[in-house]
Order: structure tokens, then C-alpha cells, then sequence
């Protein structure tokens, strides 16, 4: 060894260290890569660059952390800025939250050191307005970014909401005006309004392909139609019922640029009878579809029964609905009548009435139908087999809950699986409920 002030280098020879120094580096590798099997004389600071890299990946980000103090080494790979193209900021009250917060000085080491190389974010908050202010406090500092993806998610109740407004969409205005490359935003239940839209359209409408604010209560359709207007390669948006309307689809529609996939409409009640939803004429859809044949009308419903009756009196061209909340029978044979462009359909709950003959009228009309989820609902094996029997093979996911299934005259639970497996072609079982 070669001693240059009170630098060691080391040539050819493994390093000394105590037996002290020695337990205290197999803690630390224990740490980070489990008790298995750790030998002293391991040098773990030689592994090749990728292979640390490749370790780095899979680490959660507290390992990751503590893995960088191992060596000098490790403590440079752990800034490659590969590293930190995703990041997920956790934001949390340890008081009051599940969630384990991301330590704040590692977030200013990121914002520092890393600001410019992070290209898909999101920040996961709790239901405390602390939490989303401290995210709001992060954005605002996001000056060098070049963000591609962004998620605002609020684990629990909507908290960005309690934050202020002016807080909310100055901080939002940062990223938008920063990183011009972004395209893919996540922004729902939260003070988003038209000006920062406006903003957001004005730095990156060349590579905005889709944009998710439901529960955005301060957008309206103006602010819509300037993102559609602007965003020519826009393919997804979702967005409240509320703000849905005969003229946006009708405006949609007569975008020649407009060509969206996927339009996600969630129709959400918090306060039972209430809310009386409107109705949207069969005129507005058909545009739509005639402007974009392709495009996939998803509907996310969480009402409670006596609010649909302002859905599926007439022809609609959904093609994927999920009922989050009980729905009626009248309700379900609407469906079957007025949807031939349904694709997939989850029901969470029904009731104690058989839907043997609801379920035959969409296998009857909905010639599209591929996927069908069933929760707390009844019906009859003999009617099961039937409606897999019209389906046939095309129905490629059957998600039914055994509980669902009643056992009749002509078939048993054993027998069923048989017969729905012929037609599927392929074997298939019910969903059992799971016991703790």
C-alpha cells in the first residue's frame, strides 16, 4: 500500500479492516440484500457499473439510500441520473397516514441535483392539506425539469382540493411552463381551472397525448375544447359527467384534428337525490363516433339506483362500464337494449333478483362483448350457461364470484364449470371469496 497524506490506495491487495469494521459492513449489506449467505471477504465495491445499476433499479428508494453510503463508488451510481427518470414523491403526516414519507432531505438532494433528468413523476399525498402543500412546494421548485409524466394522487380524500387555489395553479403553472415535453398528465380532484389549462396548452401542445382531470370542478368546457382545439395529437381524456354536454361533443366532433382513442366520462354522486343528471342526446354521441370511429367511450359509475334514470334511455355508443355502486335490473336491461357497442361490463352489486334474463339480452345485442365482471349479484346456472353459450369463445375474461351462481334443476356448481369451459374453450372456474 501507498499512504499519500491520510489517502489509502490499494494495490493489489483486498482491504484490512477489524472485525468491528467487518460486522458493521455485513449489517449494512444485510440491510440492503438480506442475511443470506454473506461472506467477509465479498468485495461488493467491485461489482461491475451495470450491475450495480441494474441492483439500484429494483431497490425501494430507503434501501436504495442506505446502499449509497456503502462506498464512494456506490454513492456516484446512485446519482446516475438513469436513476431518477421516475420518481415517485410520497408526502405524508406520520401522524395520521399509512404511508412512509420521503425523507425531505433527500427531496432537496433531488430537486438540486436531479431536477433536470426526472421525466415521469408523480407525487402520492394523504388526506391531510400539509401533504399537498409540501407537493405544491416541490413543483414550484421544479424550474430545470423536462417532466414527460406527472400524477397528482391523493390516497384518501381529495386534499389538493383543500389547498389554495392561487398555491395550486402557481405551482402547476412552474412544471407547465418548464418542461414543455409533457404527455401524459394526471390531475384529478383537484383546483384545476381554465387559465392554467391555458398555460399548460400554451408550452406543450405538440406532445400532449392524454390528459385526466375528473373532479376538476373549476375547468369548464371552454377550457376543455381550448386543450382539444390546441393539442392536435391528444388521444385520451377523462373528465366529469357534469361537464359533459351536447354542445362539447358536438365541438369534439367537428375538430378535424380531434382523434381521440379513449374518452373516460366518471359519473360520481356524493350526495344522494340531490343531483339530477342530464341527458345526452343520441345526435351528440353519433357525431362523435362518425368524427371517431375508434375511440373507446369508458363510464365509471358510482350513483346510487334512483339516479339513472337520465342514462341508456336511447342508444349510446359506450364500450366499457363499470358499476361501482349497486344497479338496478330495469337498469341493466336498458343496457342490453340501447349499448351494441359494449365491450366489457363489471357489475360491483345488483341485489337478491336473478338477472338470467338481463344477462341473455346483452349477450343477445352487444355482438362486441368480451369481458363481464360480476360481484354481488344472482344468477341462475341454467341462465349463466345460456349467456356463455350465445357469447361463446369471444368472451376472453369471466370474472364471476361463486356466490353469484345458483344452483338449479338442470345444473350444479360441479357440472357448471364443465359446460361454461366447453363453450369458452378453454378451462374456466368461478371467483372464490376469499377467507381470512
Amino acid at each position: 500500500m501507498k499512504r499519500a497524506g491520510q489517502k489509502v490506495v490499494v494495490e493489489n491487495e483486498a482491504p484490512r479492516t477489524s472485525q468491528k469494521s467487518k460486522k458493521q459492513k455485513t449489517c449494512l449489506y444485510g440491510s440492503v440484500f438480506g442475511e443470506s449467505d454473506l461472506h467477509a471477504s465479498m468485495d461488493w465495491g467491485s461489482l461491475p457499473h451495470h450491475v450495480i445499476l441494474r441492483i439500484f433499479q429494483f431497490l425501494p428508494l430507503v434501501d436504495r439510500a442506505r446502499a449509497s453510503s456503502v462506498c464512494r463508488r456506490w454513492n456516484e451510481i446512485f446519482h446516475i441520473p438513469d436513476l431518477w427518470r421516475r420518481f415517485e414523491f410520497e408526502l405524508s403526516q406520520p401522524a395520521t397516514s399509512y404511508l412512509k414519507s420521503t425523507h425531505p432531505d433527500l427531496i432537496q438532494q433531488i430537486i438540486k441535483r436531479h431536477a433536470d433528468h426526472l421525466q415521469y413523476v408523480s407525487f402520492k399525498v394523504d388526506s391531510s392539506t400539509e401533504s399537498a402543500e409540501a407537493a405544491c412546494d416541490i413543483l414550484s421548485q421544479l424550474v430545470n425539469c423536462s417532466i414527460k409524466t406527472l400524477g397528482l394522487i391523493s390516497t384518501a380524500k381529495p386534499s389538493f382540493m383543500n389547498v389554495s387555489k392561487a398555491h395550486f395553479a402557481s405551482a402547476l403553472t412552474v412544471v407547465f411552463v418548464n418542461s414543455k415535453s409533457l404527455s401524459s398528465i394526471k390531475i384529478d380532484d383537484t383546483p384545476l381551472d381554465d387559465p392554467s389549462l391555458k398555460v399548460l396548452v400554451a408550452n406543450n401542445s405538440d406532445t400532449l397525448k392524454l390528459l385526466k382531470m375528473s373532479s376538476c370542478p373549476h375547468v369548464s368546457p371552454a377550457g376543455i375544447l381550448c386543450v382539444a382545439d390546441q393539442c392536435h395529437g391528444l388521444k385520451e381524456l377523462a373528465l366529469n359527467y357534469y361537464i359533459l354536454s351536447d354542445e362539447l361533443l358536438l365541438a369534439l366532433s367537428s375538430e378535424k384534428h380531434v382523434d381521440l382513442e379513449h374518452l373516460r366520462i366518471d359519473v360520481v354522486s356524493e350526495n344522494p337525490g340531490q343531483v339530477e343528471f342530464h341527458t345526452i342526446k343520441k345526435q351528440s354521441w353519433d357525431a362523435l363516433v362518425k368524427h371517431s370511429p375508434k375511440v373507446n367511450i369508458v363510464m365509471y359509475f358510482f350513483l346510487y339506483e334512483e339516479e339513472f334514470d337520465a342514462f341508456f334511455r336511447e342508444e349510446t355508443p359506450v364500450t366499457h362500464l363499470y358499476f361501482g355502486r349497486a344497479v338496478s335490473k330495469a337498469m341493466l336491461g336498458r343496457i342490453g337494449m340501447n349499448c351494441p357497442r359494449l365491450i366489457e361490463l363489471v357489475v360491483c352489486a345488483n341485489g337478491l333478483q336473478p338477472l338470467d334474463d338481463e344477462l341473455i339480452r346483452i349477450a343477445e345485442r352487444c355482438k362486441n362483448l368480451t369481458a363481464m365482471g360480476l360481484g354481488e349479484c344472482e344468477v341462475t346456472c341454467r341462465g349463466f350457461i345460456e349467456f356463455v353459450k350465445m357469447c361463446g369463445g369471444r368472451l376472453t375474461q369471466l370474472s364471476i364470484m361463486e356466490e353469484v351462481l345458483i344452483p338449479d334443476n338442470d345444473y350444479s356448481l360441479d357440472r357448471l364449470h364443465l359446460e361454461v369451459s366447453k363453450h369458452l374453450g378453454r378451462i374456466w372456474f368461478p371467483d372464490m371469496m376469499p377467507t381470512w
